[in-house]
């Protein structure tokens, strides 16, 4: 089906066809004009927070003290990007002289600088309706490197999206920028997204959500006559190795700690830990009851949508028939009751389905008979957001062993506290091999998250016009 059959499919030639005009004049824009559209940008979501975070918890039903943090992180975000910018990191040039004689020695002048990709798509998460949707990271760092971008709102929070929206299109408008510099396309199903991850003046893709739905794009992108750069964040299941030296104080406390996380967001979190490694000891064995004992009461709040939880639900009784529950299932509350399953190493490496992601409040604890079966359990996730490894304080060679199979595995490696909650800096990853993301060489969170959008040119001999 053609544009022209479809008016949804006209609606984002429209969108795009704005988005690709504005490409040319903000690749050129100074680093004041950008920074000064993020700051504004920020200032918009704070001047107008109560009214939008009263529309999203109605959306989501994450809660005000939820929303108003993740405002808190996504004005942050902003701001920071335009730091950033101020601090000349888009326009960051490196040259070398010429140098008289014949190579290798000999070389003509070069000047490598960096150029924006041009008009990005930005597929919106279910989870993060501030801080992953309009005005989220993939949004501030695109900007920043000089990129238009359209953004595709998800339909869990589709009217927080339009405010939000509304409210940034009034900024580029007061500040005389061209329209299609930050556009909406209501994509209202799987074709029209396909269809705008296809069109040919989108330059790169964004998206975090669901492995199913992410892959799909990422296939769509690298099926074009061009093949456009697919950002990916498609899920994780973040294992947490807790080895006995860790649980020999305060047990109950971390067993606590770990069940909040677990629970933490009513567990659509995409870095919340869904498989606990353990070494099978006594102390192992009480931490095991202690996590039950702490995780069985929680109550959650309402998942973000139905559908989330018919697959949560599907994707907790698919482990159930594998692995054993650690407690009996309790009465729902607002949200499902969390779920604690339990097997052995061997099985977990052996069967696929116990590796898939429960997107909700549950988790796999996974018992393995040495530390080589634990980096064998490490090695058999296969690419993951985060990998946390508690007790590896001391130097050994069984530690080396854990870290080396975690750094492989992982976008991030903790050695202490839970993997929920990601700091916006600069040393920050948040991206790992896959199925975690299809890019792990970049990340979507922190600074860094800039260079996504950034392709580097080499200009030789050029006149002095061009390099200014």
């Amino acid at each position: 089906m053609t544009s022209h059959q479809d008016p949804n499919l006209a609606a984002i030639d429209a969108i795009v066809a704005k988005s690709a005009a504005a490409a040319h004049v903000w690749a050129d824009a100074s680093a004041s004009q950008r920074a000064t559209l993020l700051r504004g940008l920020a200032d918009a979501l704070e001047q107008h927070q109560p009214d939008l975070v009263a529309i999203a918890d109605r959306e989501s039903g994450l809660g005000e003290a939820r929303l108003n943090g993740e405002v808190a992180r996504t004005a942050f975000q902003l701001r920071g990007f335009a730091t950033e910018v101020e601090a000349g990191v888009p326009y960051r040039r490196v040259d070398d002289a010429a140098v008289a004689g014949a190579p290798p020695a000999g070389r003509p002048r070069l000047s490598r600088i960096q150029r924006p990709l041009g008009p990005v798509a930005m597929f919106s998460a279910s989870n993060f309706p501030f801080a992953f949707s309009v005005l989220g990271g993939d949004t501030a760092s695109a900007l920043a490197a000089g990129c238009p971008v359209v953004v595709k709102p998800h339909a869990g929070h589709p009217e927080l999206s339009r405010a939000v929206f509304t409210l940034a299109a009034a900024v580029v408008r007061a500040q005389g920028l061209p329209e299609g510099l930050l556009t909406l396309a209501e994509a209202p199903n799987r074709a029209a997204g396909t269809y705008l991850v296809q069109h040919p003046s989108i330059t790169a893709v964004a998206f975090t959500g669901s492995y199913q739905g992410g892959k799909a794009l990422w296939q769509a992108a690298n099926a074009r006559a061009r093949p456009v750069p697919f950002f990916g964040e498609l899920g994780s299941i973040n294992p947490l190795v807790a080895l006995p030296s860790a649980l020999q104080h305060d047990s109950e406390g971390l067993a606590k700690t770990l069940a909040a996380s677990i629970t933490l967001g009513c567990g659509q979190f995409c870095t919340s830990p869904g498989v606990i490694v353990l070494l099978d000891s006594p102390l192992s064995q009480r931490f095991i009851a202690q996590l039950a004992e702490a995780i069985a009461p929680i109550r959650t709040h309402r998942m973000l949508t139905p559908g989330m939880q018919q697959g949560f639900e599907a994707a907790a009784a698919s482990v159930a028939e594998l692995a054993r529950p650690l407690f009996a299932q309790q009465p729902e509350g607002a949200g499902p009751a969390p779920r604690l399953f339990a097997t052995d190493a061997a099985a977990f490496i052996a069967n696929a389905h116990l590796r898939e992601e429960m997107f909700g409040p549950a988790a796999l604890v996974v018992t393995a008979q040495s530390i080589s079966q634990v980096a064998d359990v490490l090695d058999a996730v296969g690419g993951t957001l985060t990998t946390t490894l508690w007790g590896l304080d001391a130097d050994s060679e069984d530690n080396r062993r854990l870290l080396r199979a975690a750094q492989r595995v992982s976008g991030r490696v903790l050695f202490a506290g839970v993997p929920t909650g990601v700091a916006v800096c600069h040393a920050q990853q948040h991206g790992g091999p896959w199925p975690a993301s299809t890019a792990p060489q970049t990340t979507s969170v922190g600074f860094a998250a800039i260079e996504r959008f950034l392709r580097p040119v080499a200009l030789q001999d050029a006149p002095a016009w061009v390099l200014g």
